[in-house]
């Protein structure tokens, strides 16, 4: 980690943000005291996902398409 000046981080800016993409960190100073620390986020790993590992955990019962009886007047 290294610190750089506000006014020196504002002329830079773009040259920090890489460094912070590749791992570092940098502390933004103003009066000599931290009061900033640019760090990169790091990527998220995708989820290891698999067609049909839910097979099995879903079920329909045989009349999930029947009318409701409450909307039988309607389907007349």
């Amino acid at each position: 980690m290294y610190q750089v000046d506000v006014v020196e981080a504002k002329e830079k800016l773009l040259e920090l943000i890489e460094a912070a993409i590749r791992g570092e960190e940098i502390e933004i100073t103003q009066d000599n005291q931290p009061v900033v620390k640019l760090v990169g986020i790091p990527k998220q790993a995708k989820p290891n996902r698999q067609a049909g590992s839910a097979k099995g955990m879903v079920w329909m019962s045989d009349d999930f398409d029947e009318p409701l009886e409450e909307f039988k007047e309607y389907m007349e």
